[in-house]
């Protein structure tokens, strides 16, 4: 699977990306909002993987923004910040899960492998 990763944390990203490519996953990575909206314009994604506090803007607006273009992919969501009950629908906000940081990294990967099965 293809997996866009959208994270400004230096070290969450390096930790994704190496997890999800140990995983057997081709992934690209971005830092911020912009960056994001730039690798959607020239790869396609299975799983968009986004933080939501990004330095120019919010995981939101990235998927708001692949959904635009009729990007279909899986999205998962994960922010230090507590999600409104109406987070879970993603008519809402386009992603498809939402994780708590300090996220479950077991969950995270499950949900990525169900996908890929």
């Amino acid at each position: 699977m293809r997996i866009l990763v959208v994270e400004d944390h230096d070290d969450t990203r390096r930790v994704l990306k190496r997890c999800f490519a140990r995983s057997g996953h081709e992934v690209a990575v971005a830092e911020d909002l912009q960056s994001g909206i730039d690798s959607l314009e020239h790869n396609r994604f299975d799983v968009i993987v986004s933080d939501i506090a990004l330095p120019d803007g919010t995981g939101y607006a990235l998927m708001s923004e692949a959904r635009k273009r009729g990007i279909e992919a899986l999205g998962i969501a994960f922010s230090a910040y507590d999600y409104p009950a109406d987070v879970e629908e993603p008519k809402v906000t386009g992603f498809d899960y939402h994780l708590n940081k300090p996220f479950d990294s077991d969950r995270l990967f499950s949900i990525v492998d169900a996908a890929a099965a």
